[in-house]
């Protein structure tokens, strides 16, 4: 949601900027460049935005170090940084203390296709959801799916089911920057959005050979 955020914000300050009429097709891109907008520009955008929001829905637009950077580099950061962000963010994810990565697949289904949570128009009641088919098709009979990430389809079958494989996609799904350095994905654990079991039960959709994921 943060880096949802901020892009939204960086679109509507940077389309503010006028170039000088003089500009031509050639200097018009470097003068651009040359007026990107100020970060606490941005931020006082954000939080005049949130301004009547509750204090809890507030510090959702803080970014944390690894947002900061990945913003001021507009997500292009160099291998150094992005090596700080992943080796920073691989250090928050925590795995199940039972050792035991893979919940039930038919309970990852109904999280991979739940959409709520998080929003203004939700109770306390509300069960977050992964909303995974927003971004990614996981059954070959799908017709209805997001192509912002990659095809999950034979995910496990792909990995011969490998352990190590399995672990890599609960990391990854529990922090997605301790994997890729300014992933477009949600850090759905760091940010305790889902429950250990909620990404176990992911984990499964994904890995076990019964699942649909694998069929």
């Amino acid at each position: 949601m943060k880096t949802i955020l901020k892009t939204a914000a960086l679109v509507l300050v940077a389309g503010t900027i006028v170039l000088p009429l003089t500009a031509d097709a050639q200097t018009a891109p470097k003068q651009a460049a040359a007026k990107q907008a100020d970060p606490a520009v941005i931020d006082a955008y954000l939080k005049s935005t949130f301004g009547k929001a509750p204090p809890e829905w507030q510090a959702r637009i803080e970014p944390d170090e690894s947002l900061k950077t990945c913003n001021n580099f507009r997500n292009d950061v160099p291998s150094a940084e992005a090596d700080k962000i992943v080796q920073r963010e691989l250090a928050k994810v925590v795995f199940p203390a039972d050792g035991k990565l893979l919940g039930d697949w038919k309970e990852g289904k109904k999280i991979a296709n739940n959409g709520r949570g998080g929003q203004f128009s939700d109770n306390e009641k509300t069960v977050n959801g992964g909303n995974c088919y927003a971004c990614h098709q996981l059954e070959l009979a799908e017709v209805s799916y997001g192509t912002l990430g990659p095809s999950l389809t034979s995910y496990g079958k792909d990995r011969k089911f490998d352990p190590a494989e399995a672990k890599q996609a609960y990391t990854k799904i529990y922090n997605s920057h301790a994997v890729v350095a300014c992933s477009n994905m949600p850090r759905f654990g760091a940010n305790k959005f889902l429950t250990e079991k909620q990404i176990k039960d992911i984990v499964a959709l994904l890995f076990d050979p019964e699942s649909p994921v694998n069929k």
